[in-house]
């Protein structure tokens, strides 16, 4: 509404004033919105990276358009749909889009089919439209590329933090991965002590102290511009060590411990300072007695044996005699207890659960992906970051036909199918796998119970031959001689296969089983098959069951002139009258087996006999039909022969003077040049007709100087 104020002008005459009345008026005028402006998309490319384990209906990116329309009326109510998704695969609709906000995210299915390794970009074409669900509106189009990548949301290694640490805070201690998301930490700390960038690094912002806690889980969550969940959260383990931690050391028989002083106020030039020690207790006890031995008069407690580990007690306590006099009888005394920690070193190396695995049979049709088996190790040490290990192959996979994927932390690994098998290739698989820590070892190597051997077989499926064409085609005169090679049929097959022909009907064509060569073996007729002989050829192998292939060829046969033209219809009962009477004539007709380029148009001429040539005239109808008339008024009454030439008509190259560069010459057991009719008139009477023996003569039509000529 746009309010308008009218005043009334004021004016002066003279000297004086005048005013008419002033008066506002107040006009209030609606504007309707008018549908006149279309959706404009904020980008020209939209692109997002989604992650293989992304939830269903989790927006990972977002397509955005704006309609300048008033946004109060279904003119600017923008609404989103996919229109096509490429590839199709494995499903056309791996994803959906919010109709009213543009939030792409997976569909149900998109979600269990997404695999990066099968398809690794998609490109969706998105309709926005403005006046909301209404079928009329303006639309505008927006491309939109997703990259899929693997599963970066992981769990990250467990962090070990010695105490007290004298650094500058906050500073990193871990890093997650799930692109542009937003990222918190929860867990039993106290508020700030942690904190995570938009980047996913994980910080701590002050030193730890073990006493106040020692071990924390924390939290780590992802979410969307929606705020949902991207996936289950991650959890980092994080462990405070004591300040004064040597680190991996490991002790052998022997080893010094700790020293302990006992005081005595006495002389000490005498044995009443002299101090005896002595390990009264041990607690937890040994299987084979004491662990620990301390020198009588040094007081340095050593390591019994290399037997230590953590995995029987954490901690020792030693109670420990002191005694002056040298520890003889009447000496005054004292005892203190040694608390002993026993930290972990990396001295176990890991060992398989078992050391052979199968075999296990698969077909050779397995689709690549199939998961082959899991594989399994142990580490006897305590230490977290002690116990990851990774897996590999060390011999049997040259050719890369399996992957191995370690889980470090579970200590398993899953070995899958890489590339397709065949029995061709290798019917017998024998993967020598290894696994060992990420740490170094301390005082020990790998030995054989760190190796496993992994045996696959490969069972032989009986596939059919593949043809290398679904369908052959040639062209050949069919003149074409005996013994031609028309083409060469090829399949592939890693079984033998045979070829062979069908629906050969005329038995003109052979087929050699091992080389594939497809021969002419009889003299071929174009006018008995009109053009296009087709057979099949089947690819047949040698299996149980056996399995074929076919293909259709098609040999298109070129016309030749090897056919003479000759009279078609009985003309015994036809005649003329004598005296000649008005427009009498007898129509004749011709034909020519051969195609349209060898035969038609074709010409009716009388034999070169002056006699013929002055009592006879013939006048063509069209290319196959002629009139036989009189040519003089009158002629005997009786049985007249008349011998008519038909030519038929074909192509040529020429001389400079006209001629045909080539001779026709004669075919063997074929008609000559000249095919000769008589026909035997009777005036008055019957016509009779004979047929000498044929022969064929050709009007040749020059490409060059396009002359015709009659004999």
């Amino acid at each position: 509404l746009l309010p308008l104020w009218l005043m009334h002008e004021c004016f002066s005459v003279g000297q004086r004033m005048y005013f008419s009345p002033c008066m506002g008026l107040v006009m209030l005028l609606s504007v309707k919105d008018e549908n006149d402006n279309m959706p404009v998309l904020t980008e020209d490319m939209f692109s997002g990276i989604l992650s293989k384990g992304t939830k269903q209906g989790t927006s990972f990116m977002r397509v955005s358009a704006i309609d300048l329309d008033d946004p109060s009326t279904s003119n600017a109510d923008l609404r989103y749909k996919i229109l096509t998704q490429t590839p199709s695969q494995p499903l056309e609709n791996m994803f959906q889009v919010d109709s009213r906000t543009g939030a792409i995210s997976l569909s149900a299915e998109g979600s269990s089919l997404l695999d990066s390794s099968q398809v690794s970009n998609y490109k969706l074409v998105v309709q926005v439209k403005d006046l909301g669900n209404q079928s009329l509106g303006y639309r505008a189009l927006a491309n939109v590329e997703i990259a899929v990548v693997e599963n970066t949301w992981i769990t990250p290694n467990p962090v070990l933090l010695h105490e007290h640490l004298n650094v500058t805070y906050p500073k990193k201690i871990s890093k997650v991965s799930q692109g542009k998301v937003h990222y918190y930490l929860k867990g039993s700390f106290p508020q700030g002590l942690f904190s995570i960038d938009l980047e996913g690094n994980i910080y701590v912002t002050r030193a730890l102290d073990r006493e106040s806690q020692a071990e924390y889980e924390i939290q780590i969550f992802a979410e969307n511009e929606d705020g949902m969940l991207y996936n289950e959260p991650l959890e980092l383990l994080l462990t405070v060590m004591d300040e004064n931690d040597n680190g991996d050391v490991s002790l052998h028989a022997g080893s010094e411990i700790i020293t302990l002083k006992a005081e005595d106020y006495d002389d000490p030039k005498t044995n009443n300072a002299k101090i005896a020690y002595e390990i009264l207790s041990q607690e937890p006890q040994g299987s084979e007695g004491f662990l620990f031995h301390i020198g009588k008069d040094s007081g340095v407690i050593t390591l019994q044996d290399s037997k230590l580990k953590t995995n029987a007690a954490k901690y020792y306590h030693l109670l420990v005699f002191a005694a002056d006099l040298a520890g003889t009888e009447g000496g005054l005394s004292s005892t203190c207890t040694v608390l002993i920690k026993v930290v972990d070193v990396n001295d176990s190396p890991p060992v398989f659960s078992q050391t052979k695995y199968g075999p296990f049979s698969f077909p050779e049709d397995t689709e690549v992906g199939t998961l082959i088996t899991t594989i399994t190790a142990t580490d006897a040490d305590e230490e977290i970051k002690f116990k990851f290990v990774n897996f590999s192959v060390e011999s049997g996979n040259e050719d890369e036909t399996f992957k191995i994927l370690s889980s470090p932390q579970n200590g398993t690994a899953s070995i899958w199918l890489e590339k397709v098998l065949c029995t061709c290739a290798c019917a017998r698989y024998v993967l020598i796998v290894s696994v060992r820590n990420d740490e170094e070892l301390v005082g020990k190597e790998q030995d054989a119970s760190s190796t496993a051997t992994v045996h696959v077989l490969v069972k032989d499926v009986n596939e059919a031959p593949v043809l290398t064409q679904k369908r052959y085609e040639v062209s050949i005169p069919e003149s074409i001689a005996l013994g031609t090679v028309l083409l060469t049929v090829k399949a592939t097959d890693p079984d033998i296969h045979t070829p062979s022909l069908r629906n050969d009907s005329m038995n003109w064509l052979s087929i050699d089983e091992h080389s594939g060569e497809v021969r002419v073996m009889q003299a071929l007729d174009r006018e008995m098959m009109q053009d296009v002989y087709t057979v099949q050829v089947i690819a047949q192998d040698k299996g149980s069951p056996s399995m074929m292939v076919t293909a259709d060829i098609a040999i298109h046969i070129l016309d030749v002139n090897d056919n003479s033209p000759f009279l078609v219809g009985d003309y015994s009962k036809s005649h003329l009258c004598t005296p000649q009477r008005e427009k009498q004539s007898i129509i004749i007709s011709a034909f020519d087996l051969d195609g349209a380029e060898n035969s038609v148009p074709l010409i009716f001429a009388l034999a070169n006999s002056p006699m013929l040539q002055r009592n006879w005239r013939i006048n063509l109808i069209n290319d196959t039909h002629a009139y036989l008339t009189m040519r003089i008024s009158w002629l005997e009454p009786k049985v007249h022969l008349v011998t008519i030439i038909l030519k038929d008509m074909t192509v040529c190259l020429c001389t400079m003077e006209g001629e045909c560069m080539q001779e026709v010459g004669r075919m063997e057991g074929k008609p000559t040049v000249i095919s000769a009719v008589s026909i035997i008139v009777g005036t008055l009477g019957t016509i009779g007709m004979e047929l000498p023996t044929k022969t064929k003569e050709t009007r040749k039509k020059c490409k060059a100087c396009d002359n015709l000529y009659s004999p």
